[in-house]
């Protein structure tokens, strides 16, 4: 009987072969290429292959008949093919059809840095903020780091490509943010007032920003404060200057949470051992409260508020510039209340909805003195002195809500359409030698819609075009500004990217409420043309952008032949400028083993004819060449990173304009170009928790040094009132230092830093 096995297996495996049918064949793309992996299968059954590198495929199937052949893969749409099998080979070649998905689809950034937790473009996180030595824990320190931004010592604010720190417009969840950085001190830049662990994603757009955003003729900061904590947890921090704690609390069926934070600031101990420039008879304190709440209402919404207040004060003295007896005193007493409220819901399956309503509330109280060498007040009534002592009380509101509902279309596509309405309540009470309690008021109703479409074509080409129309009721004008960018992907993980857009921005408040004659002010306006070329990988990052920005209606202040003064006392729009530059941004966790580093270079070629300027000129804030290195490394046998940075930037212009009588308008009485700028900081994080099994606590302990050598930095120049005298604005101190440790109670963020940096 068994040597009739083998006839019977011969017959049977005839009898099988002849049943089965082999398909083979190929799957390309749409342009002809080879797709690798794709996956094919008979429906219902369990026949089927997977691509090779070739594209190709082959498999048997014992099933006869009508059937129906699915073919999938990343990155392209579902492919079904019906067969009729009845045992015949068959060849079958496919061409799969693209479909943009968030691996693989090509991202519009011309123009625009992303960092946040779903973002694939990450280039600045959180983390990445706190320890960039030279930010000293501040958000827009460490974007001061990217190119594109100027190095502004006695100014707050972003100066972003040629333009003012005004014409950067900073947003927290959708909503704009009124006074970002603490009330300005003559000569002295002031940091932002938000904390960078508040934020889970940042947005800084250079230009070309989205439609949905407005007002910021240069540029867009574009916070979004995180969602629940991943667990109740506590913080204290301890430092010579800052005593600080919080509290954040996790429902047990983390759905919703809340939090408070306190912390109270003052440089006496500091000014006390680090001797200052001014004369601080007021050392700055600052008393600073958040509160929070976050309730998801849904699995895919989320109502959160963020509520902020803070009291600070201070007061300085220094030498008046046009005696050598007197001081000018001046004292400032700010308090900032801010809230905002958001509610982000999915509605449907390709519906949803943002909302979001803020308020802030400004009180600025500032008191300004001529005094003698023994610090009594003097009152003079000559020229320059007479308006030298003078008292300002000035309060700010802002109330705002703003809608944006996102329709999902095919693939990645996306249409979202909105509107938002500002009510801005501007007040100043302005008392001197002349005048008492001088008070302007300037109100506004700001209204907007936008609309804004995101459309894939394919993988590698997508669009994005948007406008947004506006109206401002205190100089009663509107506007419409189309914008529109395209990015194509030109190798792998490589793109090239066009944007192009029109901004408009409100003339600012201040030349309503100090007393000009307004000659019909309208929006100005600038209009950006960028090319972005960007290659992203998770270990690197490359950056090449060129733009150009072209600057209309600028403000201009005038003086009045009649009035037979020297001093700007009327405004109008006319003013013009342009601004043209080459940005290149390298990021590498890789080449060198545990360290990251990032080098960021700008060069800005930029001229502008507004406010008293006599012509088209290089503005002060503006200088031609800007570059930055940040290197952080993680030593884990001495739980210890540590981190430095060095920015250089060529010498800015500074100029004495003064009005000329005889000839009727203003001059350039004497110029020059301050020194280079260099800043060397260092900083040392020490983490004694770090890789503790089971640990409850967390310690981090920093130590910074901020402009370690010493450089000297010049910062632009002061004239006297007859010009003949000029004096270097000057940073308060050659260096600043800071020593704290932070503790927290139940988050461990040094996986965070390990991530981040290695």
């Amino acid at each position: 009987m068994h040597k009739l096995i083998p006839i019977v297996v011969l017959v049977l495996t005839a009898h099988l072969g002849h049943a089965q049918t082999i398909l083979s064949g190929k799957i390309r793309d749409g342009k002809g290429k080879p797709v690798h992996g794709a996956s094919l299968a008979i429906k219902d059954s369990y026949d089927g292959a997977v691509t090779d590198s070739l594209g190709q495929f082959r498999f048997r199937t014992m099933e006869k008949g009508a059937q129906l052949l699915t073919v999938t893969a990343i990155g392209f749409r579902p492919y079904e093919q019906s067969l009729q099998l009845a045992g015949s080979p068959l060849t079958i070649d496919i061409s799969l059809k693209e479909e943009p998905n968030e691996l693989t689809a090509v991202v519009i950034t011309a123009g625009t840095f992303e960092a946040s937790d779903t973002k694939r473009t990450t280039v600045l996180d959180p983390i990445d903020i706190v320890t960039t030595a030279s930010a000293n824990g501040d958000v827009t320190g460490a974007l001061k780091t990217l190119p594109g931004t100027q190095q502004v010592g006695e100014r707050e604010g972003l100066f972003v490509r040629g333009g003012t720190a005004q014409e950067t417009k900073i947003f927290i969840d959708g909503t704009l943010v009124n006074n970002f950085f603490f009330s300005s001190v003559p000569d002295i830049a002031m940091r932002g007032r938000f904390s960078p662990f508040i934020f889970k994603g940042t947005v800084f757009s250079s230009g070309g920003y989205s439609a949905l955003y407005g007002q910021g003729l240069s540029s867009a900061l574009i916070l979004e404060s995180i969602d629940l904590p991943e667990q109740t947890s506590a913080n204290i921090g301890i430092s010579p200057i800052l005593l600080s704690a919080g509290y954040q609390k996790l429902a047990k069926k983390k759905n919703a949470s809340w939090g408070v934070n306190y912390s109270y600031t003052n440089l006496a101990a500091y000014f006390a051992v680090i001797k200052q420039r001014p004369d601080n008879f007021k050392t700055p304190s600052f008393h600073n409260g958040e509160f929070n709440f976050r309730v998801k209402t849904s699995k895919t919404g989320i109502l959160k508020f963020y509520g902020y207040f803070n009291y600070n004060e201070l007061g300085m003295r220094r030498p008046d510039i046009d005696s050598t007896e007197l001081k000018n005193e001046f004292q400032l007493t700010n308090f900032n209340v801010y809230t905002n409220l958001s509610w982000r819901e999915k509605l449907g399956r390709r519906w949803r909805l943002n909302l979001g309503f803020s308020f802030s509330n400004n009180v600025d109280k500032i008191n300004n003195e001529l005094q003698d060498a023994a610090n009594h007040r003097v009152n003079l009534t000559a020229v320059p002195y007479d308006t030298k002592s003078f008292r300002v009380h000035s309060t700010g509101n802002l109330t705002q809500v703003k809608l944006v509902l996102d329709r999902k279309l095919f693939g990645l596509s996306a249409f979202r359409f909105g509107g938002e309405y500002l009510y801005f309540q501007d007040d100043n009470d302005f008392s001197n030698y002349y005048v008492s309690k001088y008070r302007q008021t300037a109100n506004d109703h700001y209204k907007a819609a936008f609309a804004e479409t995101d459309i894939y074509i394919t993988n590698d080409l997508a669009a994005k075009l948007g406008a947004r129309m506006e109206h401002s009721s205190l100089i009663d004008k509107a506007n419409i500004a189309p914008r529109a960018s395209l990015a194509y992907k030109v190798g792998y993980q490589s793109q090239l990217s066009l944007a192009y857009g029109l901004f408009y921005q409100r003339p600012e408040k201040e030349f309503f409420l100090q007393n000009y004659v307004q000659d019909q002010l309208a929006f100005t306006r600038a209009t950006h043309y960028i090319v972005n070329y960007q290659r992203v990988s998770k270990e690197r990052t490359l950056r090449i952008e060129a733009f150009y920005k072209k600057y209309s209606e600028l403000v201009k202040t005038y003086v009045k032949p009649a009035a037979g003064g020297y001093l700007p006392d009327s405004v109008g729009n006319g003013g013009h400028g342009d601004a043209k530059g080459i940005e290149l941004f390298w990021r590498d966790r890789k080449t060198l083993r545990n360290v990251d580093y990032w080098i960021s270079y700008s060069w800005l070629d930029t001229r502008r004819d507004y406010l008293n300027y006599p012509y088209a000129i290089q503005p002060n804030f503006a200088a031609s060449h800007t570059a930055s290195l940040v290197v952080k490394k993680f030593v884990s046998s001495w739980k210890t990173q540590f981190n430095a940075s060095y920015t250089f930037a060529t010498g800015r212009p500074y100029y004495n304009i003064r009005y000329d009588g005889n000839a009727g308008k203003f001059t350039i009485a004497d110029q020059g170009e301050t020194i280079a700028y260099h800043n060397l900081s260092v900083s040392v994080n020490y983490l004694p928790s770090i890789m503790k099994k089971d640990a409850k606590s967390f310690v981090v302990w920093v130590f910074s040094i901020n402009n370690l050598p010493g450089s000297n930095q010049v910062f632009g120049y002061n004239y006297s009132y007859d010009g003949r005298r000029k004096e270097p604005i000057l940073p308060t101190a050659k260096r600043m230092f800071f020593l704290g440790c932070f503790l927290s109670f139940g988050i461990d963020r040094t996986d965070d830093i390990i991530n981040s940096n290695l």
